[in-house]
């Protein structure tokens, strides 16, 4: 087993990144007037993600701080749900990317 070095070591942190850039490229195609709702609202939530897991990474000798930041990711992934719920629901992404996505 490889050594974890940093938070970029960790598979949900790879898996977390990817999801966020797939989001990103999806996003591109959104209507104009979803720039400053929905096209910022899903690439902010999917990056927090990944941001919140470095934070945890770099706090895990803190207990209560390390559960802390893992309920930010938990708590980010779902609004990152929320944001693909409407995406599907307005017929921006495919039910594929979605469901993709969604897991």
């Amino acid at each position: 087993m490889a050594k974890i070095a940093t938070h970029k070591d960790l598979r949900v942190y790879q898996a977390a990144f990817q999801a966020a850039m797939v989001i990103y490229q999806l996003s591109k195609s959104f209507p104009a007037e979803e720039k400053f709702s929905l096209t910022d609202q899903i690439r902010r939530s999917s990056r927090s993600v990944c941001a919140n897991l470095a934070e945890a990474f770099r706090k895990r000798r803190y207990p209560k701080n390390f559960v802390s930041k893992l309920s930010d990711c938990e708590s980010e992934a779902a609004e990152t749900h929320v944001w693909l719920d409407f995406a599907l629901a307005c017929d921006y992404v495919t039910i594929e990317e979605y469901e993709k996505l969604y897991k």
